[in-house]
């Protein structure tokens, strides 16, 4: 049965270690609850253990196995000294997981695994979870066992950040970045699938048994993420010689957490129409528009992925090619969700990634966005906080409007103001005027045009000696 058909219930198991403070426990397990929404199941519960580290083989204690049980209909043991047999929706998710490795030229991500369960799952109406989320990473034995006991598919966080990327990557490009962490994240955990038997016997001659199913299924793994890599490479190529051609035009990248109001702070400055949605991860492709109304120069503005918290690092690696245009941008915009009580960590987490891809250095706007959830007192607070930031609401006309005139002032900072003659006889350098220059007044006589710009020093040099070497 389709996922559409029938909403799924999921149950979250949150571990704390000495080392996570309650409040940074209690924001991480509320938003994994966000990302299973996202994900499309309906958190029907939750168990929480404090333990050591979450690298025990059990993850969870004996009496929080039989809890987790209690949610599930499992056995509430995990199975020793016996082959782990895999519930039905487990074995199907895999059995298309292995699919999709036969087929690696295919670049389609097929929402293989997570999209549809068994109907046949035994799960009785009380006891009703068909998926146990878990709020770290797990190794493979561990998913393992937490299956034995819960006796219905189990999935990490970074399992489950990959399916919800893998469900909202549209490009080409967006869509082999993340079928490459996929296949990262696959590999790994390929034991699990218990094919393990050799594929051919040692015969006269030979050291002994052949290649194992489970060397085959690496092997295959290995050519198909290198085949991805080499067309994710030629890709980038492209953009490359794209952001070359917009280098020399200014650009306003907005960064942040997911779900911070970038993309609706993208559609209300350029009039694009930018998807928008209350979700994690609803924008995974960059989008490149013109500041609306257009100016002159003319300012790009781009829609970057948003962060989040334990993002995968095969992610970050693989969409590193969409985080460069906050590389390469003039401006960045930091966006805040300033009513989510987690901002400052989520701040943090922005920086830490904007740092692995070495964009450190661009100069930045702080934008703490949804005032409009704000009372007076928190607004006050926050300014105290961040003195040199804007607050806006993305859905304010006038917030918008202080917006790009900040825009507009820092991109004229090092600009200076300069009249340009241009005589009629001079062709085709009014036209290069209004399109790299902001032209402040225009006046006419009998032999040509004066204009008032206000550009860099260079552009009006440039102009200038063309006018003369046109005019000789």
């Amino acid at each position: 049965m389709a996922i559409d058909d029938k909403i799924k219930k999921a149950v979250l198991v949150g571990i704390q270690t000495p080392k996570i403070g309650k409040e940074e426990f209690a924001s991480s397990l509320a938003e994994l609850a966000r990302l299973v929404t996202t994900l499309g199941y309906e958190v029907e519960g939750q168990v929480v253990q404090k333990r050591s580290s979450t690298k025990l083989s059990a993850v969870l204690g004996e009496g929080k196995l039989l809890e987790l049980a209690e949610w599930t209909g499992g056995p509430g043991i995990i199975s020793k000294g016996v082959e782990h047999k895999l519930t039905k929706a487990a074995l199907k998710w895999q059995e298309e997981e292995k699919e999709e490795l036969d087929e690696g030229d295919d670049l389609e991500c097929d929402d293989a695994g997570l999209d549809e369960f068994d109907e046949d799952n035994e799960v009785t109406e009380i006891k009703s979870a068909q998926i146990v989320i878990v709020d770290t990473d797990l190794s493979p034995s561990q998913l393992r066992n937490l299956e034995s006991a819960a006796g219905v598919m189990v999935l990490d966080r970074t399992g489950v950040i990959i399916e919800i990327f893998s469900r909202h990557a549209h490009t080409r490009a967006a869509r082999l970045q993340v079928k490459i962490a996929k296949l990262t994240y696959l590999t790994p955990r390929l034991r699990e699938t218990g094919n393990t038997g050799d594929r051919q016997g040692g015969g006269i001659g030979s050291k002994g048994a052949g290649e194992s199913k489970l060397e085959l299924d690496k092997r295959k793994v290995r050519d198909s993420i290198k085949k991805l890599k080499t067309e994710l490479a030629s890709i980038g190529s492209e953009h490359d010689v794209r952001r070359a051609r917009r280098e020399k035009e200014p650009c306003v990248a907005l960064v942040g957490y997911t779900n911070a109001g970038k993309s609706s702070l993208m559609r209300a400055m350029t009039g694009s129409d930018v998807l928008v949605e209350d979700k994690l991860f609803a924008t995974l492709d960059t989008t490149i528009r013109p500041l609306y109304p257009v100016t002159q120069p003319k300012i790009l503005v781009s829609d970057t992925v948003g962060f989040i918290k334990k993002l995968p690092h095969d992610l970050v690696a693989s969409f590193k090619s969409t985080l460069d245009e906050a590389l390469s941008a003039s401006l960045l915009l930091f966006v805040i969700d300033a009513s989510d009580p987690a901002y400052k960590s989520q701040l943090e987490v922005t920086q830490s990634v904007l740092s692995e891809v070495g964009a450190t250095d661009v100069p930045r706007l702080t934008i703490l966005n949804k005032k409009d959830r704000l009372s007076e007192d928190d607004k006050v607070r926050l300014m105290e906080e961040f003195p040199e930031a804007i607050m806006l609401s993305a859905l304010n006309k006038d917030d918008l409007k202080m917006l790009r005139g900040k825009i507009l002032t820092y991109f004229e900072e090092d600009m200076i103001d300069d009249d340009i003659f241009v005589p009629f006889l001079v062709k085709g350098i009014v036209g290069e005027i209004r399109n790299k220059m902001r032209v402040l007044n225009e006046s006419y006589d009998e032999k040509g045009v004066t204009f008032r710009v206000r550009s860099k020093s260079e552009l009006i040099f440039k102009i200038k000696s063309k006018i003369l070497q046109t005019k000789v």
